[in-house]
């Protein structure tokens, strides 16, 4: 078979797109993940500048608006709890040097040999001097990188305005790249919607609350060093499976140990009560039903996304293998249709 010269030239543009593709993507490379951060953020948020565009009329208003509402939501905590959280590392790094871990696994163990506590001991030390240095470790690369977070920061917000302002447009692009019917599209939209709303808002935005409401638990209970206590609580939230549970569990078996067994009844109950049931209404109230993403992929999802990622992969994940598993899917029951309506 000749190749012709329309042949050629459409080789040609192939060529060149993919070109241009392979450096738009060198370009957008270092500042990629706070675009999608700027995307991610502007769908958290679309419902409220949906409710303000009600208000004020103006598309550039509302999202400026918005826009100055999630800086200060970001930038206020950064501001003040950063050091607070530096003062409670150094707080917990000194009480892990003062611990007395060998009469805790005394205590436990009581027929234990020495080599035993003296391994526990030696055991418990690295784990938790490895924990602190490595808290304290990013807290210094942040104060060192501040400038190049802060263009990131900036970026995240330039992305996050247009998107709101110009979403109607931006939806109207993407319709059009699509080479699918209007029925197969409107199909897989109304799929990814119910699978982003499920990971975003079900288990990202849900986990966060959960997270702050056992925060709350730390301090309405006195709790020493609440801040980094609710920072691990909030992160393990967030992560299917997991939950809050395997922070405020064992604080009450420290509770009980130390001798405050009313306190840790309180506290334990709080949690079990209140910041667990936190969970199942939110993912009640947002999380679809009709999404078929299991929590096995959105945990695979997250650890992957967040070990390439790093904090945003545990949104970026999930919603990638989440996609990707959808597409399969309409390939698959696009494939079986076809052969059906064959015979």
């Amino acid at each position: 078979m000749a190749i012709t010269e329309k042949d050629i030239k459409r080789i040609s543009v192939i060529l060149f797109i993919a070109l241009l593709a392979v450096l738009v993507f060198l370009i957008l490379r270092p500042v990629l993940l706070a675009v999608i951060g700027g995307l991610i953020l502007a769908y958290i948020f679309f419902p409220i500048y949906k409710k303000i565009l009600q208000w004020v009329k103006y598309k550039s208003l509302a999202a400026a608006l918005v826009s100055i509402f999630v800086l200060a939501l970001i930038l206020v905590p950064i501001w003040f709890l950063t050091p607070m959280m530096s003062q409670q590392v150094f707080e917990i790094f000194k009480f892990s040097q003062e611990f007395d871990i060998n009469s805790l696994a005394r205590s436990i163990f009581p027929s234990a040999s020495e080599q035993f506590l003296a391994q526990v001991h030696i055991s418990f030390t690295n784990a938790l001097s490895k924990i602190t240095s490595s808290i304290l470790n990013s807290l210094v690369d942040f104060l060192l990188n501040f400038l190049v977070i802060s263009l990131q920061i900036l970026l995240v917000a330039f992305v996050f305005f247009f998107t709101l302002k110009d979403e109607s447009k931006l939806r109207e692009f993407v319709s059009g790249l699509s080479p699918l019917s209007r029925i197969q599209e409107a199909h897989l939209v109304k799929q990814f919607k119910d699978i982003t709303q499920s990971i975003i808002y079900g288990q990202i935005v849900g986990g966060l609350i959960q997270g702050v409401f056992a925060g709350l638990g730390f301090l309405i209970f006195g709790i020493p060093n609440a801040l980094i206590l609710t920072v691990v609580a909030v992160i393990l939230s967030v992560i299917p499976v997991i939950g809050p549970g395997f922070i405020y569990i064992p604080v009450g078996i420290y509770l009980l140990i130390i001798g405050k067994p009313l306190l840790a009844i309180g506290f334990l109950l709080f949690n079990l009560i209140i910041v667990s049931s936190i969970d199942s209404v939110l993912r009640a109230h947002w999380v679809s039903k009709k999404t078929r993403t299991s929590q096995a992929v959105m945990l695979v999802g997250m650890l992957g996304g967040f070990f390439i990622f790093g904090i945003l992969g545990l949104i970026i994940g999930p919603l990638v293998l989440a996609y990707f598993i959808t597409f399969l899917r309409a390939y698959k029951e696009r494939t079986l249709s076809s052969l059906f309506s064959e015979n």
